[in-house]
């Protein structure tokens, strides 16, 4: 751990250097809060999704139609976590983006923040799972339950074809390796 203003902060798992909008596959995993069993259970090597778990997977679904340049490959919800392979399509020009200005009241919505600086960028994976993730949290909260996602995911560059068939294999394989995966960590294939 880091020290930040004599506090102790978790350091970032994301690769240093590298841009998450850059395009490409991201294999990823999004466990819900203190791993409740929340979308499911494994019965017989299948995955039975709960009403909660439905929901995490039309939202997970819906995805491309609310970002633009996304396409998802393979995915799995399990029990307590989300399993997918996200691939960003194409890269975001910053320069065609469309920027509102409120210069009548002498506000300029382009000003540069300390907030702005390090919130995730447009097109970037970071704002893809948060959307999905704000999208599941409200939606099953509309529905009466009481749910709730860890802070953060985990996610993985996908380098070659080679690890791609892996990751895919990986996903479908997920629910039969339930029982004997249970002191892993999701997301953990390698």
């Amino acid at each position: 751990m880091v020290l930040f203003k004599n506090k102790y902060r978790i350091e970032s798992t994301r690769l240093q250097g590298w841009d998450y909008r850059n395009p490409g596959y991201y294999f990823v995993t999004i466990c819900t809060q203190g791993r409740s069993r929340f979308f499911g259970a494994i019965q017989g090597g299948d995955m039975c999704l709960s009403a909660p778990g439905e929901i995490a997977a039309q939202c997970w679904a819906e995805i491309p139609k609310h970002h633009t340049g996304v396409e998802l490959d393979e995915w799995i919800i399990m029990p307590d976590h989300m399993n997918g392979v996200i691939v960003l399509t194409a890269p975001i020009d910053v320069e065609t983006l469309h920027v509102v200005e409120t210069l009548q009241c002498n506000v300029s919505t382009t000003t540069r923040t300390k907030m702005a600086a390090i919130s995730p960028k447009t097109g970037s994976l970071a704002v893809v799972i948060r959307s999905y993730k704000s999208a599941v949290s409200r939606l099953a909260r509309l529905a009466g339950y009481d749910f709730g996602w860890q802070e953060r995911y985990w996610d993985r560059i996908i380098r070659s074809n080679d690890e791609l068939l892996r990751v895919r294999n990986y996903i479908v394989q997920n629910p039969v390796r339930w029982e004997m995966d249970r002191d892993r960590e999701p997301g953990m294939w390698m």
